[in-house]
């Protein structure tokens, strides 16, 4: 699975970064997600429930960010377990850029790269393709309202 977006936030370069590397601002933003905590240098353990079609699952897995370049860019490395359900892993790379109209705020860009197995993957891609779109979603809208709070 892949996908790519851009997104305008009404928000600084600056508070974005700051924003997407704090364990607790992620947490409430990553829909399911009950568990995002540092376990080490830019890793973090993570815990989240997901249903994609008729299979749900609780992950339990590690995301690591790489080739940090603050307030510019991450790559973000994620692998989960899902017992039965099976496996999720990928790769995002996420960048964030001044607003291309010289508008306040920024974008941010990024893409996803993504391999599922075991039952999850016999659901068929079109459904994991919604859901992932669908979560994309979900995060933005919950990541803009967390961002109008500050």
């Amino acid at each position: 699975m892949e996908m790519l977006g851009i997104r305008k936030l009404e928000i600084t370069q600056q508070q974005a970064w700051d924003a997407l590397n704090d364990p607790q601002v992620l947490k409430a933003c990553i829909p399911g997600c009950d568990k995002f905590e540092p376990i080490g240098e830019n890793q973090y353990s993570v815990g989240l429930a997901f249903k994609v079609g008729p299979v749900s699952a609780k992950f339990s897995g590690k995301v690591t960010l790489s080739d940090v370049q603050a307030p510019l860019r991450y790559t973000l490395t994620f692998e989960g377990q899902g017992g039965v359900a099976g496996f999720a892993k990928g790769l995002s790379n996420v960048e964030l850029k001044p607003a291309a109209d010289g508008a306040e705020g920024c974008e941010i860009h990024y893409s996803v790269q993504a391999q599922v197995g075991g039952k999850i993957a016999q659901i068929g891609q079109r459904l994991i393709d919604g859901a992932a779109k669908s979560t994309a979603d979900d995060f933005f809208k919950r990541f803009e309202a967390q961002m109008q709070r500050r």
